[in-house]
C-alpha cells in the first residue's frame, strides 16, 4: 500500500500485518494438503517427495511465524493476546474512511 495512504488511513504497518498472516494462513493450508497427499500417495517416490515439500513447508512456517512473533503480529501461545490484537486489528478495518 502507499505510505500516504497508509498514515491517512491509520494503517501504516498493518498492512504488512496482513501480508504476513494471510501468508502464515496459506503455508498452514500447504502443510495440510502435503500430509494429506504423502498419505494418499501411490508410489514410494511420490510420499517421498511429498513428504519432503512437507518438511519444507513446515520450515516456511516456522521461519513466517517467528518473524510475526518478533513483530507482535502472532500470539499463538497466549489466545487472550491473539484475540485482543484481533479486536484491535477488526476496528481498524471497520473505521477506515470510505473512498
Amino acid at each position: 500500500m502507499n505510505p500516504i495512504i497508509e498514515n491517512l488511513t491509520g494503517m501504516d504497518g498493518l498492512s504488512d500485518q496482513v501480508v504476513a498472516m494471510d501468508l502464515l494462513i496459506s503455508a498452514k493450508s500447504g502443510i495440510r494438503n502435503y500430509a494429506m497427499a504423502a498419505t494418499e500417495a501411490g508410489t514410494p517416490e511420490i510420499k517421498e517427495m511429498l513428504t519432503r515439500h512437507l518438511v519444507e513447508a513446515l520450515d516456511m512456517h516456522e521461519q513466517i511465524s517467528t518473524y510475526m512473533v518478533e513483530k507482535g503480529w502472532y500470539h499463538a501461545w497466549d489466545t487472550n493476546e491473539q484475540i485482543s490484537l484481533d479486536l484491535n486489528n477488526i476496528n481498524t478495518a471497520l473505521n477506515l474512511p470510505t473512498l
